[in-house]
């Protein structure tokens, strides 16, 4: 049998602080009754659910797991246009997000910006270049 994969897990070092920075991308994650401090999750369209779980909890629950000193996942937020890129990023950026790339025109045809969550991970933001606008 063909696995499934149906979900990611992000590990966090603080749960409410990135609770609270995938909100500003229009992410709801709901604390999980039994592990509120340590655990949340968040239904994403077509069955994924993406989940944040503290550090704690992963040493906790996996034996040979030693937290990384930054990030090594990056999930990437695809928007309708590259003005809706250059927005989010200088939103991230006014609130204080880590900036890892300032947006650009990505030669394989997209608009293109990088932030870190509060525990080092990547966020890429983009859009497909659109040819109407002289501009991008």
């Amino acid at each position: 049998m063909q696995p499934t994969v149906n979900a990611l897990d992000i590990a966090v070092n603080d749960l409410g602080a990135a609770i609270d920075f995938y909100r500003l991308l229009g992410l709801e994650f709901v604390r999980d009754q039994h592990m509120p401090d340590d655990h949340a999750g968040c239904d994403l369209p077509n069955g994924l659910h993406l989940m944040l779980d503290t550090d704690d909890l992963r040493t906790k629950t996996t034996a040979h797991w030693t937290p990384p000193a930054t990030g090594r996942t990056f999930l990437a937020f695809e928007f309708g246009s590259p003005a809706e890129v250059d927005a989010k990023y200088a939103e991230l950026t006014a609130a204080g997000i880590t900036a890892l790339q300032e947006p650009f025109d990505a030669p394989w045809g997209m608009r293109y910006a990088s932030v870190a969550d509060p525990s080092g991970n990547g966020i890429d933001l983009y859009a497909a270049l659109s040819t109407a606008d002289p501009t991008h």
